[in-house]
């Protein structure tokens, strides 16, 4: 089977298991989405969008509220990297009505698009807010507007705030923000199933009309489309799957050698969006039984950093009659989008859940980890001089000046025989150090085993960054019954790094 036709079928699989009738009865109509590299790899579609007879498909258009804002920031940030916005200025210099903010002086684009200015968190409030004219944002806004945390310290969700963002690119462009964002990322992309309002799709499209359930899906009651206007850049867009699968593989092609379309957003810039910037507390109850190692908000994305599978960059959407999500894992650009048509539909949980699942049934890498030469000389070296049982020495290996202080050379040859007492010599049919290498937590570390009568070594390699990298940090130990890791030691996410030899 083609690695294209296994993920296709653990696609299946996955949605299969993930979508039963207690899920799905909570819309009129969704989607799931399983995608890798910008294609929908399969999916599942269910009900009617408008209750009218008519199938949802993958063609289907709902409203991606909240995932808006990765738009709106790359928007940003492409205008940035013209010299247009400066993110680390005081936002009042393009929003004068911030002038009258109790923290003026330390509201920065960039403490607004990572959520970390210090506005209250307004999700209840920004929801019924998204039609508000431009005249209703400024008063609002020149009215004063207090700090709930002291800002640049903690993460508040602030939908007014980043859609002062969106106020910024307009005064620096003169265009209405939707329009900008159309013209830079949207046209370019080929993403025309994108739009930012209902009015701008031809008659009889594909639709898909909000509803809202207050009984787990018994009784279902139309709920019209929330306005946009003042605050739309941050919540207004309807969407396709497959636009959305577009989007992903454009911002996660900036992780690879062959990033797409840098004349949209460089790599490097795209990078940036995707990088965790404000701490979210992770006892939020936002990320169900994940286990992770950290989450934090970037630029109109949320990142996380799971035990297993290692960055995951998502972002969810609702609002009345909408619920939405999409996350992508950037080390093997498998995604998944989904879709319902009621506020209680409950996309993230059903997100997460179907990612975790293709991947875990792909055994999906955390990264893929090409060594520098000099690490993986560095332990071509020491693994000879291991099985050859001779020392470590600065003659045959590239060594710091503080590896043979940190750890004096017959302290080592101790620690190698106390090792060796336990797990038996080394055996002489051992395998070529390719084939025995485990992991890479980055370009400078490696760790391989090495076999023995009664058990296995590991070896860990770390070399510092210098013009010619030399070796800082060298350990043997003795491998768990596994064989992959030190005995006692803890699950790590470099135990699922994927290396790939210069």
């Amino acid at each position: 089977m083609s690695a294209d036709a296994g993920l296709a079928a653990h696609a299946r699989e996955a949605l299969a298991a993930r979508l039963d009738e207690p899920t799905l009865r909570r819309a009129p109509a969704s989607i799931a989405a399983v995608v890798q590299d910008g294609r929908v790899v399969a999916a599942h579609a269910h009900g009617e969008p408008r209750r009218d007879g008519v199938p949802t498909s993958e063609g289907t258009v709902f409203r991606i509220a909240s995932m808006s804002k990765s738009f709106l920031a790359a928007t940003a940030l492409a205008l940035r990297d013209e010299g247009r916005l400066d993110l680390h200025a005081p936002a009042a210099e393009y929003v004068p009505e911030l002038a009258s903010a109790r923290d003026a002086s330390l509201l920065t684009l960039d403490a607004l698009l990572s959520n970390r200015a210090g506005l209250a968190e307004d999700n209840a409030w920004g929801d019924r807010s998204l039609g508000a004219s431009r005249a209703e944002q400024s008063a609002i806004v020149a009215a004063g507007l207090p700090s709930a945390t002291t800002p640049g310290t903690a993460y508040e969700y602030s939908n007014l705030g980043i859609s002062l963002v969106g106020r910024a690119i307009e005064r620096v462009t003169g265009h209405e923000v939707e329009d900008v964002i159309r013209e830079r990322m949207l046209d370019p992309l080929g993403l025309h199933d994108t739009r930012a309002s209902a009015e701008l799709y031809p008659a009889g499209a594909d639709l898909a009309a909000g509803f809202r359930t207050f009984d787990d899906g018994a009784t279902f009651a139309a709920e019209p489309y929330v306005g946009t206007g003042a605050l739309g850049c941050i919540g207004s867009l309807f969407s396709t799957v497959g636009d959305i699968a577009a989007w992903q593989h454009f911002l996660g092609s900036a992780f690879g050698d062959a990033p797409l379309r840098e004349d949209v957003l460089s790599a490097a810039s795209r990078r940036e969006l995707q990088t965790a910037r404000t701490l979210i507390p992770i006892g939020s109850g936002w990320f169900a039984d994940r286990v992770l190692d950290g989450v934090g908000y970037g630029y109109g994305l949320v990142v996380e950093h799971d035990r297993r599978f290692g960055r995951v960059v998502q972002h969810a959407g609702g609002l009345p009659g909408f619920s939405s999500h999409m996350r992508l894992h950037t080390a093997t650009g498998i995604g998944v989008v989904v879709f319902g048509n009621t506020d209680a539909f409950g996309a993230g949980r059903i997100a997460g859940e179907l990612l975790t699942d293709v991947l875990t049934r792909a055994d999906a890498p955390a990264a893929l980890v090409r060594p520098w030469p000099e690490t993986v000389a560095a332990a071509r070296r020491i693994d000879a001089l291991l099985l050859a049982g001779r020392p470590l020495d600065a003659a045959d290996v590239p060594l710091a000046g503080n590896v043979l202080l940190d750890v004096p050379a017959p302290v080592r040859a101790e620690r190698l025989a106390a090792a060796l007492a336990e797990v038996g010599p080394i055996r002489a049919d051992a395998a070529p150090l390719d084939a025995r290498i485990l992991a890479a937590a980055d370009r400078s570390w490696l760790r391989w085993s090495i076999p023995c009568e009664r058990g296995a070594l590991i070896c860990d390699v770390h070399l510092v960054g210098l013009r010619e990298p030399i070796v800082q940090e060298f350990t043997v130990e003795v491998a768990d019954t596994a064989g992959r890791k030190p005995r006692d030691e803890r699950p790590r996410v470099t135990d699922h790094h994927r290396v790939e030899l210069p």
